[in-house]
């Protein structure tokens, strides 16, 4: 496993219309890594694959917290504990996902766990935490999707 450590942001800047959208109900905790940790792992990708990544508007981040909070009182008394706190993360470099058009890396964090925890959510995300690598746009997404079955095919 190798271990990274991210800068704790509540409530960062909406940087896209869906967040804009979403943001009179919904809040979000990223850790930021400061780094090009994704850029690095993509360009493996693309040295493996031939496949170019389109970078995520946020850059190198982990998300922790993208729901409705319910008890706005716990939720700020944890965002005064932990924002601008660091905190650690682990992967395994072998464990890359996609889904055909996001890539990323499966990240674990008990630090994380124990915040989600702390405001009332579950300990795991639906989505469970991960590093996004990047994304294919309309004019590789096919190359990409043909990737993923390859690698499920001859497991790569």
């Amino acid at each position: 496993m190798i271990k990274f450590k991210a800068k704790i942001v509540f409530d960062p800047i909406d940087k896209t219309k869906k967040h804009k959208d979403q943001s009179s109900w919904k809040n979000v905790v990223i850790c930021q890594t400061y780094d090009d940790l994704d850029l690095y792992y993509s360009w493996f990708i693309f040295k493996r694959f031939n496949l170019t990544l389109n970078r995520s508007i946020r850059g190198s981040h982990v998300t922790i917290i993208n729901d409705k909070i319910f008890d706005k009182e716990k939720y700020d008394e944890v965002k005064k504990l932990y924002n601008g706190k660091e905190i650690e993360f682990s992967f395994n470099p072998s464990e890359i996902r996609s889904n055909g058009e996001h890539w990323w890396l499966k990240v674990y964090s008990d630090t994380s766990k124990e915040i989600r925890k702390l405001i009332g959510l579950t300990e795991d995300p639906f989505f469970p935490l991960h590093l996004t690598l990047g994304y294919s746009n309309e004019k590789n997404k096919a190359h990409s999707e043909y990737i993923l079955r390859q690698i499920l095919k001859y497991n790569l």
